[in-house]
């Protein structure tokens, strides 16, 4: 098993891109509805407990199931699979939009950061991811950074691809 550990922030301006070593494009989509298990859930319904994502990065496709915990850290398994299956599941099986954004990698004192730009309709938000070996280890933050959003589950892809950014009042862009 992977436990996958980030944090995650809002940029406060560009002065990253100066610094941003690759760029990919990226296309997903969940293959599971999770909007009750994000929601309140109060009439004993079963929920989903993770999330189950198809990802083309590129030229590479992968799947990905991921817990749907919120937080820093959470189980996450990914399987690569053949690029022909991921663009049939993206145009056939997946729930709500398929999210495209561009990721950009940035290494910024020990860590690569991942700057992911969306596209579409979650066009204007941007925002920056971190790896961590341990939920305590510390990290130095760039001054590009804007707020952490780490636990703030309408920052996650799968919530985008159910309530994208374009819908979000100008309190919740703030």
């Amino acid at each position: 098993m992977a436990r996958e550990i980030e944090r995650k922030f809002l940029l406060k301006n560009d002065d990253w891109k100066a610094l941003a070593h690759q760029k990919t494009h990226f296309a997903q989509g969940y293959l599971n509805d999770i909007s009750d298990a994000i929601g309140n859930n109060d009439d004993n319904r079963i929920c989903a407990k993770s999330s189950v994502r198809v990802r083309i990065e590129g030229e590479q496709a992968n799947m990905n199931i991921k817990s749907l915990e919120i937080g820093l850290s959470r189980d996450e398994y990914e399987y690569p699979i053949p690029l022909a299956d991921a663009e049939k599941m993206l145009k056939t099986l997946a729930v709500g939009p398929v999210i495209e954004k561009y990721r950009y990698l940035v290494k910024f004192a020990e860590h690569t950061w991942e700057i992911d730009e969306f596209l579409g309709d979650n066009q204007g938000l941007v925002v920056a991811e971190v790896e961590m070996q341990s939920e305590d280890e510390s990290i130095e933050l760039p001054n590009w950074l804007a707020r952490e959003v780490t636990e703030e589950v309408r920052y996650y892809n799968i919530s985008l691809s159910q309530r994208p950014f374009k819908v979000w009042s100008e309190d919740e862009k703030a």
